[in-house]
């Protein structure tokens, strides 16, 4: 457990749904953290990434990650701002997806609200 950053190239983010299928989520590329938040609460990876072929990412143990953070705790801001960025992206991405003009509107059931 840990994060990655890209230092130089791209990384591809996949969703895993369904055996052998994957979505794309987003292409990454210098500068950004991947499994950040996974790495704070500790849970497994949600999603799988595939690097270019000219891709260069460090990875930095969780444990490394978590002392790191409680040395410099001014860093502590960046973080909680990244992963509030990943939160918002997701939204944005999770609402784009169930506004999807192909995708049928769920009909609400008599006496219940959707």
């Amino acid at each position: 457990m840990g994060v990655y950053v890209v230092e130089s190239g791209e990384v591809r983010v996949l969703l895993p749904t369904g055996p052998n299928q994957k979505q794309l989520l987003e292409v990454v590329g210098p500068g950004s953290m991947l499994g950040l938040s996974e790495n704070m609460t500790g849970e497994n990876y949600r999603v799988t990434a595939e690097a270019g072929d000219e891709t260069i990412a460090v990875f930095i143990p969780r444990d490394e990650f978590l002392n790191f953070l409680r040395e410099h705790c001014d860093f502590c801001i960046q973080v909680v701002r990244l992963l509030s960025e990943d939160l918002h992206g997701l939204y944005e991405k999770f609402r784009s997806i169930s506004a999807h003009p192909g995708r049928p509107r769920q009909r609400p059931v008599e006496g219940r609200l959707n």
